[in-house]
Order: C-alpha cells, then structure tokens, then sequence
C-alpha cells in the first residue's frame, strides 16, 4: 500500500464534476447519489479493479485509469486493487467461451511492472495499491457459502454472456459463476464508496454493491466507461492481439495509432486524450465534409499520445521515422542492429533481439508474409531461414533489425 503524508482539499467544482460523470462514460448507477456525494466536498474511496491477465496495459484500460485520474485530481481517495487472485480464476465478462485458469507464477510474471505502467497516468504517490490475494485466498468454505448465498443462480444465468452460451448449449463452470462474488467481496474490506469499470464489467460492479448491502455496508455508486476498439475495429483486447499498449515503444506506438480506421478518430480523441470536447465535435465535422485529411488528424492524436506515455521529442521523433520509413519506403536511422554468425537461423536471431515475443509469433508472421528484405521486399517464406550475408529485415509493419554477418 503507498501511502502519503498530506491529503489534498477535495474540490466541488461543478463543472469538472459534470465532466467526470459525462466525458467518456457509459452509465452511472445511481448519477443522482454520487453526484450529491461530489458535490458534498465528502472525501470518498475510489475502487479501480484490474487483473494482471497480460503483462501490458493497453489504451483500453488506460480509459477507466484516466476517468480514475479525474477522481484523484479532485482530490478523492484512490484504491487501485491488482487482482492478482482473480486473475488466476478468470473473468467471464467479455468471454463467449470458457476461460482457461492462469498460474500464480504468470500472474506474478504479468504484474511485474503494473505499477510502473499505473504511474504514467496517477500520481502513485497518493493512491492505495492493493492486492485482492490478501483476502480472497484467506476465505473458507464457510465464509464461501456465506457469500454465495447473496446471489441466486437466477441472476447468474441471466448474465448476457452466460444466457448466450447456455442457448448454444456450451458449457459454464461454477468457476465463472464464483467471480463476480469474489469481484463484488473486494469492495467490503476496501470499503468502496465507488468503483469505476469497463461497460463490459457493470455486471461484476453492480455485484459489489449487492454484497455490500449483505455485508451491511452502504452500497457503491458504479461508474462505467465508454469501450475503446483497439486496431482492428474489435473491442481492444490482449488475447485477440490488436492492442495499444501504453508502454510500446514510442515508433511502435505512433504507427499503431497511424494504422486505426478513420471512424475511431474522434472516440480516441475523446477516450484518450484531454482535447475539448467541442474541438473534437469541429474535427469530425470537418471529417464528414472533406476538408480535413484523416491522416493528419491521426498523426495529431499519435503526438499527443506518444507525448503522454513518453515525451514530446519522442513523439517528434516517432513522426519522423514514420515518414522515413513509410512515405520515404525507407529504414529508420535508429532501426537495432545485431552481428550474428554465419548460419544462425531467423528465428533464434528475432526472437534474442526482442524483435518478436516468440517462435510461435515468427510462425505467424512467417505464414502470413509479414517478414521480408527490407530493401528488395522480397518475402522471406521458410521458417528455417538462415543468415549467409548482411541484411536489413521487415517485420511487420513497423519492425526493423539491421543484420551483419561475421
């Protein structure tokens, strides 16, 4: 838990109240009571949730981390709780299908630098970190039971997800149905006066506030947020790879940006960044009627980005390489370069260099032509390949590495 030594006023400005209960935001259950609450000038405990399922957060998350920034700049309490217990368990709340349990040892692996990653969006040094284990992992079968009795198998079923996959006749686990119970549990000893989420996750806070109430505490006020499409148009997500995560490099950064759909501007602008409202109304208008190009808009938002979760010479920087290597078809001055001896595979050399996570990956890309001669674009196609001169490799869209031969 990070504490401090002074706790800032808790501000009632009306317009930034307003603002935090409308920019951005799915549903408010219930508006009325927390607004009052705001207005009250009442410091109050903010609950943010986040299971370490992957190593990176993404923008997507970055949306209810940045809503959980406004809370904390009007000077409420922040508790930002990893779940390093349920993530071992699986949330089922985007899930058409069954979700496979993780290990402690890759939640411990993913959560790594979850901090670090929080830290470029809060002021850590004002906020509760918590770990949901410390709790959860400590109920006994008893206290289980005392638990589950507070929600009916009526209301799980019901859930859209499971309702779904029980119609396609596939199968639910009494695991799924434990999570939200466990979700909601984390509220009481957190003693939360809000949470905040993902719309997908408004089953799982409204949870809280049942157990809450069985506990004999008073009921959150839940906050949902508005659900970024990562890109490749889907709701963003880990497993299906079409991420922006906010520690990839800056150049890696900036060309997934370059790469969204033109229909996404404006909902990024609005979800990930501080640009007014208004402006951003102005740029989707100028959108419709032609007279401003898309791209320049994307290479706005990529700067402004970049410059959050980096600085602003690196989204400088990243712009530049961005027309060196795209516009210009050519290298990036700063492309990685590796000496390897003669006859080393590809794939060992890629996956050393970090140019590719894993073998697995470079199959992938292998099998889609997504790894080429930089300079003759000739696509490197077996999987085999070995290393017999100096070359420049493409990988992807955005990964460059510079090879020379001993």
């Amino acid at each position: 838990m990070f504490g401090f030594t002074k706790k800032p006023a808790v501000s009632t400005d009306l317009a930034k109240i307003d603002s935090l209960l409308s920019r951005g935001v799915e549903d408010v259950f219930v508006k009325e009571s927390l607004k009052a609450k705001l207005l009250s000038g009442k410091r109050l405990r903010i609950k943010l949730g986040i299971d370490p399922t992957s190593r990176n957060i993404h923008l997507g998350r970055a949306v209810t981390l940045r809503k959980l920034r406004e809370f904390q700049r009007l000077g409420h309490q922040v508790v930002f709780l990893i779940g390093d217990f349920t993530a071992q368990i699986g949330d089922a709340s985007d899930k058409l299908s069954k979700r496979p349990m993780l290990s402690s040892d890759a939640v411990k692996e993913n959560m790594k630098t979850y901090i670090d990653q929080v830290g470029k969006i809060l002021d850590i040094s004002q906020i509760e970190v918590v770990y949901n284990s410390k709790w959860l992992s400590k109920l006994g079968f008893a206290e289980i039971c005392n638990l589950a009795d507070s929600f009916s198998v009526q209301q799980m079923s019901a859930r859209r997800n499971f309702a779904d996959r029980f119609e396609k006749g596939e199968e639910v686990s009494l695991r799924e149905f434990m999570y939200p119970l466990m979700q909601g549990y984390d509220s009481v000893p957190i003693r939360a006066d809000v949470e905040i989420g993902g719309f997908d996750q408004l089953f799982n806070l409204k949870a809280g506030r049942i157990i809450q109430r069985y506990y004999g505490q008073p009921e959150q006020d839940v906050l949902t947020t508005q659900m970024l499409e990562g890109t490749d148009g889907r709701k963003m997500s880990s497993s299906w790879g079409n991420i922006i995560a906010i520690n990839d490099a800056p150049k890696e950064m900036f060309g997934k940006i370059l790469s969204l759909k033109d229909e996404l501007i404006g909902k990024y602008f609005l979800l990930c960044t501080e640009v007014g409202e208004s402006e951003i109304t102005e740029m989707e208008r100028q959108t419709q009627e032609g007279s401003v190009n898309p791209k320049d808009l994307k290479i706005k938002l990529a700067k402004l980005i970049v410059t959050e979760y980096h600085s602003a010479s690196d989204a400088d920087k990243a712009e530049k390489d961005f027309q060196t290597t795209f516009a210009e078809k050519g290298v990036p001055e700063d492309a990685p370069k590796t000496t390897v001896a003669t006859g080393e595979l590809l794939v060992d050399v890629l996956v050393r260099e970090k140019i590719v996570d894993s073998k697995s990956e470079f199959r992938r890309l292998l099998t889609e032509g997504a790894i080429k001669d930089a300079e003759s674009g000739e696509v490197i196609q077996k999987p085999d390949f070995s290393l017999g001169k100096n070359q420049v490799f493409k990988v992807g869209k955005r990964r460059f590495l510079k090879v020379e031969v001993k």
